[in-house]
C-alpha cells in the first residue's frame, strides 16, 4: 500500500480521531456532551437520566444514523478500526473512486445502524444504551475485498496461518451471526456487523461488481 492515502480515507481517519478526541475531552462524569446528541440511541421516547445531579434526555436522532460511527467506546474500540480503514480503505477508494467508494462507506454504515436499531426494537426494547463505532463499515470494507480480490489472504491473529479473503469473510460473518443470535460476546453490536456487511455486498451486486473469474 502507497503511504501516500486517498482523500476520502483520509478524511474519514481525521475525522473519527477528532471526534473521539472530542469524546474524551467533552463527556465527564457530569455530563454526556457528546455521547449524548451523536451515539445512536434506541427509537422510542426519550428517556431521562440523572448523570451526575445533571437530568439528561437521551434518545433517537436521525443524524446519529451517521454520527455514530465517528465515535468509538475506547482506545482500543477505535485503534482496531482505524487499522482496519487504513489498511482497506485506500486500496479500495483506488479500485472504486472517490464518489463510489463515499456513497459505499456511508450506505454500510446506516445500514449498520438501521440494523442494529431493529434488533433493539423488536428484540430489546427495554435496554437503553448508545451505540458507538464504525465497525459497520468496515465490515462493509472487508465484503468488498473478498469480492473484488477473493484470493488474496488474510490473516485472523493470532492464526498465522493466511486464509482466502473471500473465505475470512465468510467464517468472520458466520461467527457474527452465531454470536449475535446466541448472545455471546455482549456489549458487542454484531447485527450492526452484519447490518454493514450485508448492505456492502447488496451494494455491489446492484452496481455490476463481481468477484474475478478464474485466472483473471
Amino acid at each position: 500500500m502507497s503511504p501516500r492515502l486517498p482523500p476520502v480515507t483520509r478524511n474519514l481517519l481525521i475525522a473519527n480521531i477528532v471526534l473521539f478526541a472530542l469524546q474524551q475531552l467533552l463527556d465527564d462524569d457530569n455530563t454526556l456532551a457528546v455521547t449524548q446528541w451523536l451515539a445512536l440511541w434506541p427509537i422510542g421516547h426519550d428517556m431521562a437520566v440523572n448523570v451526575g445531579g445533571n437530568v439528561l434526555g437521551l434518545g433517537f436522532r436521525p443524524w446519529q444514523l451517521v454520527t455514530y460511527a465517528f465515535l468509538h467506546g475506547s482506545v482500543m474500540h477505535i485503534v482496531l478500526n482505524m487499522y482496519a480503514l487504513y489498511m482497506f480503505g485506500g486500496l479500495l477508494e483506488r479500485v472504486m473512486g472517490a464518489r463510489r467508494f463515499t456513497i459505499y462507506y456511508f450506505v454500510c454504515l446506516v445500514a449498520a445502524g438501521v440494523a442494529q436499531l431493529a434488533v433493539l426494537y423488536f428484540f430489546q426494547p427495554d435496554k437503553m444504551y448508545p451505540t458507538v463505532g464504525a465497525s459497520g463499515a468496515i465490515f462493509g470494507l472487508l465484503a468488498a475485498f473478498a469480492v473484488l480480490f477473493p484470493r488474496e489472504k488474510l490473516m485472523l491473529i493470532p492464526i498465522p496461518v493466511g486464509i482466502p479473503a473471500w473465505l475470512f469473510v465468510t467464517l468472520y460473518g458466520a461467527a457474527e451471526l452465531f454470536f449475535g443470535v446466541t448472545g455471546t460476546l455482549a456489549g458487542i453490536a454484531h447485527f450492526a456487523h452484519l447490518g454493514g456487511l450485508v448492505a456492502g455486498l447488496a451494494l455491489l451486486w446492484a452496481w455490476g461488481v463481481r468477484p474475478p473469474r478464474p485466472g483473471h
